[in-house]
């Protein structure tokens, strides 16, 4: 059997009915706010998550090494926050155990350093291709194939993205503690479906943008009302709700997927055990 989009969708959409009051709450704590904290403290933060500064810019260069060097510690401080909630959430949603809100918590704590690490592997991995298809012909001048390199590397990311994108369930539903074996785990799972995961991914992404941009313009045409420090917080406000709503969603979309993907496991290796009896 194959990766079912319909069931997915069905899946995440049960989800998100059934618990989004205490995923919001989780959110709101471990997302929300440090996130609105982060975007009102840190100079130029609120400037990149808007997306006011061309991403192939030398600005937005400037600045990423500009906050790297000066806030690199509260940027780390951050994703271990996030990264807590998210791997909480999970475990609230898929483990067998049904743990509490405190029992989630601790499980976040617990196998917030392997997320962290199995994140790391993987973006070593994106960079190395990029690195190789993109960087070196480029120091040699070969201009015809650092196009044809970018393109493969495009893809390269692409199709690494989506094998390892459930990398996180693996380790907060499963409880498995290594990150090589959580990545190893997560190629495995999504071995013959990637195609079908991306385009899931890619449906869902697409509508979140639409209806996040207008929601947006909304909230943006509210507090352009007031003064200058009414519509900073309001940019910081915005980007704060719209990065806490993704992450909800995206939690119940990952853990859609893979608790999907474990099933057509289970059943595959219940056929094959069945025949070879």
């Amino acid at each position: 059997m194959k990766f079912d989009l319909d069931t997915a969708w069905k899946d995440t959409t049960r989800l998100l009915r059934d618990g989004f009051g205490l995923l919001a709450v989780i959110a709101g704590v471990f997302y929300f706010l440090p996130y609105f904290a982060a975007v009102l403290w840190i100079p130029g933060l609120a400037e990149l998550s808007s997306g006011q500064i061309d991403p192939s810019s030398a600005a937005m260069e400037a600045r990423m090494n500009e906050l790297l060097a000066g806030y690199w510690w509260a940027l780390l401080l951050l994703f271990l926050l996030q990264s807590i909630g998210f791997l909480a959430m999970l475990a609230l949603l898929r483990r067998r155990a049904k743990p509490t809100v405190a029992e989630a918590l601790q499980i976040g704590a617990k196998s917030v350093g392997t997320y962290l690490v199995a994140s790391l592997l993987a973006g070593f991995a994106i960079v190395l291709l990029l690195l190789v298809l993109v960087s070196i012909p480029a120091a040699i001048g070969l201009s015809v194939a650092v196009v044809i390199g970018a393109m493969l590397a495009t893809v390269g990311a692409i199709y690494l993205f989506t094998k390892l994108s459930i990398v996180s369930p693996v380790i907060a539903v499963e409880g498995e503690l290594s990150p090589i074996r959580s990545l190893g785990r997560a190629w495995s799972l999504t071995k013959g479906n990637s195609l079908r995961i991306f385009f899931f991914y890619f449906l869902l992404f697409i509508a979140y943008l639409v209806i996040s941009t207008i929601v947006s313009m909304l909230i943006s045409l509210v507090f352009a009302l007031g003064g200058a420090e009414i519509q900073l917080f309001g940019q910081a406000f915005n980007s704060a709700l719209m990065n806490t709503l993704a992450a909800i969603l995206f939690t119940c979309v990952l853990a859609s997927v893979h608790a999907q993907l474990t099933r057509l496991r289970e059943r595959g290796g219940g056929r094959a055990g069945t025949a070879a009896s």
